[in-house]
């Protein structure tokens, strides 16, 4: 992923928050919170979560609230949905979107909430 050409093409302002935020967020396999990656930013929970809100505009970022009550993010890019587990809050990105079709509607993700494999086996 160009970090810096996403920046340029949605003519923002380079700031160092900007581009560190991208990048960290570009490493990640899954949704993070902001929790997750706190340890690795150099900078404070306001400039954060401003710059999330700027890329959530801009749609270089998709986010969603999960059953820990935390927002989470993830870089924009292919549609593909999630999975909660509903018994011990994981959360993992599916390969692609299940095939639902809603007529007018055109879909970019999906939360689904259920039991994860993990959790599941020890049912």
């Amino acid at each position: 992923m160009d970090i810096e050409h996403i920046i340029e093409e949605k003519n923002l302002k380079r700031t160092h928050a900007r581009k560190e935020l991208l990048e960290i967020l570009s490493q990640e396999d899954k949704p993070v919170s902001f929790e997750d990656v706190k340890d690795r930013l150099h900078m404070d929970k306001a400039t954060f979560y401003r710059n999330v809100a700027k890329f959530e505009s801009e749609l270089i970022l998709n986010s969603f609230e999960s059953n820990d009550k935390k927002k989470y993010y993830e870089l924009a890019h292919t549609p593909h949905a999630h999975i909660i587990c509903t018994v011990c809050n994981s959360i993992e990105c599916l390969k692609e979107l299940p095939p639902i079709k809603l007529n007018g509607y055109k879909i970019d993700t999906m939360i689904i909430k259920g039991v994860c494999k993990k959790c599941n086996a020890k049912l």
